[in-house]
């Protein structure tokens, strides 16, 4: 049971089987019962859930635009296949680690195989003739089994897409979907079985509301471990210190991309109110709503001003990264009920980006979508902000940063390296001139664009 994630909306549920609202203009009363409840809280994890998935499409579109032609049709095999391959080891192993049965304070859940539906509801969907005593069982859970895992699982899969942008234009492919395996059935369900699983974080009172350290700051320790041993792209950076810009093809798609996952967002934060059964919920998502939405635009307003200061230009990339890093700030507390210090923090986080890219660049790490500057540095910012605006303590915040971090590099780092001495990690140079599209797919994103197209 995801003990953490579900203290509020378990109070949520019990008040809501117990009070009876009585209009008083036409002496009516309406009670919303557990079984209501149960089916707009599964109603609520469902959509939110489809929409976080959307954003799986949002991750593909920004890194194809942002990678050069001749990778494009491999990110997007990438990006199908992490979904792909981190939904199956969320189902195998990775829900069980993260969820069942974590000690309270404790390190981890069970290394048990498979999370299938709940007895109770199968003996609801499988009777002949329901009793009420069987629907009151199912009810009383508060939400499906079936959906909380879907909402769950659909968080994995961003984390993963984080390290795809990142490590892009140089990485085999095999290498990089046996990283994702372990990245998606043990290292992200274990740091985040500290918090929202009820371990040793929650206990302390560490909070991450929807995941701006669990999801994107632990994607982006992955992505930056992995940036570090795989190498920067050949050319990137001269002898002299020197930093050539390799520009992505096609800027129309990574803004698609980035319009998607704002979209997508509103599932990754607002389905992490966890439930919908109540008018408590449903103001409190609103909330949520708001505060995401001002975030982002918050951060692309400073993330341009900032742009136009330092480099007398407006750059689109640097945009695009700053709504990114805006939505990625807010997702620790976007719970804030003053929507003013909503933009504070995300226009903190599209500043950060601004900063955060070049730094990484002059350190000789090559990041290829600016993922390390939006999701992890963005993503610590966020964490720490809700001990300023929020109800946490910064120390704490701090301390549940420094684990995870630690926690997720170390073990990211030795995943990197036995890739890299056993099976090898980066493609050949002849390959990476060549482009991975024909090197490891055997065919082009825009073949009417290659060398040896005919004109028609």
């Amino acid at each position: 049971m995801n003990f953490a994630r579900m203290k509020k909306r378990t109070a949520a549920i019990a008040a809501l089987a117990a009070i009876a609202v009585t209009m008083t203009a036409g002496q009516a009363s309406a009670e919303v019962t557990t079984e209501s409840a149960f089916v707009f809280n599964t109603f609520a994890f469902l959509v939110h859930g489809v929409l976080v998935m959307f954003m799986a499409a949002g991750f593909a579109m920004l890194e194809s635009g942002l990678v050069r032609s001749k990778n494009t049709a491999t990110i997007c095999l990438k990006n199908i296949a992490l979904y792909s391959v981190a939904g199956i080891m969320f189902y195998l192993i990775g829900y069980n680690i993260m969820y069942v049965g974590v000690p309270e304070g404790g390190w981890m859940g069970t290394f048990s195989l498979f999370y299938n539906p709940g007895a109770d509801e199968l003996a609801l969907i499988n009777a002949d003739e329901a009793t009420a005593e069987m629907v009151a069982k199912v009810a009383d859970t508060g939400y499906s089994v079936a959906s909380d895992w879907f909402f769950q699982m659909v968080f994995v899969a961003t984390a993963a897409s984080i390290v795809s942008g990142t490590v892009a234009e140089r990485i085999k492919f095999w290498p990089f979907i046996i990283f994702v395996v372990v990245l998606s059935a043990i290292i992200y369900p274990v740091q985040a079985s500290w918090v929202w699983g009820g371990g040793w974080l929650a206990a302390m009172g560490f909070s991450d509301f929807a995941g701006s350290t669990l999801v994107h700051s632990t994607g982006g320790w992955a992505a930056l471990t992995g940036a570090i041993i795989l190498g920067a792209r050949k050319g990137k950076y001269g002898s002299d210190g020197s930093i050539r810009a390799l520009p992505g093809a096609n800027i129309p798609l990574a803004t698609l991309g980035t319009f998607i996952l704002w979209f997508g967002w509103f599932g990754f934060n607002g389905g992490s109110q966890l439930a919908l059964g109540s008018a408590l919920d449903a103001a409190a998502m609103s909330i949520v709503y708001v505060n995401t939405n001002l975030a982002a635009a918050a951060g692309v307003v400073v993330a341009m001003i900032l742009a136009q200061l330092i480099y007398k230009k407006v750059d689109v990339s640097l945009a695009l990264n700053g709504a990114i890093g805006g939505l990625v700030a807010i997702t620790a507390g976007p719970d804030l009920q003053n929507h003013f210090f909503a933009m504070i923090v995300g226009g903190i986080g599209g500043a950060l980006v601004v900063f955060a890219v070049p730094i990484i660049d002059k350190m000789k790490i090559d990041d290829v979508v600016g993922a390390i500057s939006a999701h992890l540095v963005a993503g610590i910012w966020g964490t720490l902000a809700v001990g300023i605006f929020g109800s946490g303590s910064i120390v704490t915040q701090a301390i549940g940063i420094v684990a995870i971090g630690v926690f997720v590099s170390v073990a990211s780092a030795i995943v990197w390296m036995i890739l890299k001495v056993t099976i090898g990690i980066r493609v050949s140079e002849e390959d990476e001139e060549l482009g991975l599209d024909r090197a490891e797919c055997g065919m082009e994103a825009y073949p009417e664009f290659g060398k040896g197209s005919q004109t028609l």
